[in-house]
């Protein structure tokens, strides 16, 4: 899948984890794949909910791993398997230059 790079401001995602466990290696490789679809052009934060629990208090966050576009009003989210690359540019509405592997 190929896609053209929006113009307009670029997403700033948020991604929730807990620890350094399996699962949340494998969603920071996930947030690698995404920057580079992206061609750098979008900012994913880490988020470790067990370093700062008040942030995900304050977010509303339950479960981990969650990737979060918190500009959007409600929040739009993906909690839990996020190996599914298509899934998470069609959810997020990101354009990118990269092709999704």
């Amino acid at each position: 899948m190929t896609m053209k790079l929006r113009t307009d401001v670029p997403p700033t995602l948020r991604l929730y984890i807990a620890g350094d466990g399996p699962a949340m290696q494998a969603a920071l490789e996930c947030r690698e794949k995404l920057l580079e679809f992206s061609d750098q052009k979008i900012d994913i934060a880490v988020i470790d909910i067990l370093a700062t629990p008040q942030a995900a208090q304050s977010a509303g966050v339950l479960a981990t791993p969650t990737l979060s576009d918190d500009t959007r009003s409600p929040p739009r989210r993906l909690v839990g398997d996020l190996s599914a690359l298509d899934r998470i540019v069609e959810h997020f509405d990101l354009q990118g230059t990269g092709t999704i592997s």
